[in-house]
């Protein structure tokens, strides 16, 4: 009797528990779509990174949502035309994507999100910014690359900078094209691991490559 009733007991906590890892996956995809038509309105944007983060506090241990609202509001940095907002912005991600940080530490999304982040600090005043967040930038790409070799996003992000980096300072097409094949080749390898997992820039890539083309 007793192995029965201790059976019930953990069916009824398995449902409970799948229920809720369900509602959960429902509200991150459902702001991914969101997220996926917010760039062309950055207001959009910023209160897509309010839902996740909103996610993110109520599930308390889970590194995704606060990723997302980090990723969103980096995002929202890079679009904003007054750059004396721009720190601030940038700044909040770097709170957010902290908080990710503690609880999924050394992974290679995360790292990809602090280059995000260094950039969006230089792109403010490149000129005299490109020492401290530029070198910033750069160093957590080869993190991102050390933690994991099968990740595309570190070598997009490298080949983009490169891209819009001028020729006298090391940049341009030329120097891009092989760092975003090598992107477009581990894209086409690349699985998520799950349907909420990162799994974005291969269409960018893509658009970069061919108008270095």
């Amino acid at each position: 009797m007793k192995k029965v009733f201790l059976s019930a007991i953990i069916f009824c906590f398995t449902n409970i528990l799948f229920a809720q890892n369900a509602k959960y996956t429902a509200a991150i995809k459902k702001n991914l779509a969101a997220m996926d038509i917010s760039f062309k309105n950055p207001a959009d944007l910023l209160n897509v990174a309010n839902n996740f983060e909103r996610i993110a506090v109520t599930e308390k241990n889970q590194w995704i949502p606060y990723y997302y609202a980090a990723f969103c509001q980096v995002n929202y940095g890079f679009m904003e035309k007054d750059k004396s907002k721009v720190d601030a912005i940038a700044d909040k991600a770097t709170a957010l994507i902290s908080k990710a940080d503690s609880l999924s530490p050394a992974n290679s999304e995360i790292s990809c999100i602090k280059s995000m982040i260094a950039s969006c600090h230089m792109m403010v005043d490149p000129m005299t910014r490109w020492m401290e967040y530029g070198m910033e930038s750069s160093s957590n790409i080869e993190t991102a690359m050390a933690q994991d070799a099968t990740n595309p996003r570190p070598y997009f992000l490298k080949g983009q900078g490169l891209k819009y980096t001028p020729e006298q300072f090391g940049g341009g097409c030329e120097k891009a094209k092989p760092v975003l094949q090598t992107a477009l080749d581990k894209y086409a390898g690349f699985k998520s691991a799950s349907e909420i997992h990162p799994n974005w820039g291969k269409e960018i890539t893509e658009k970069i490559m061919q108008d270095c083309k």
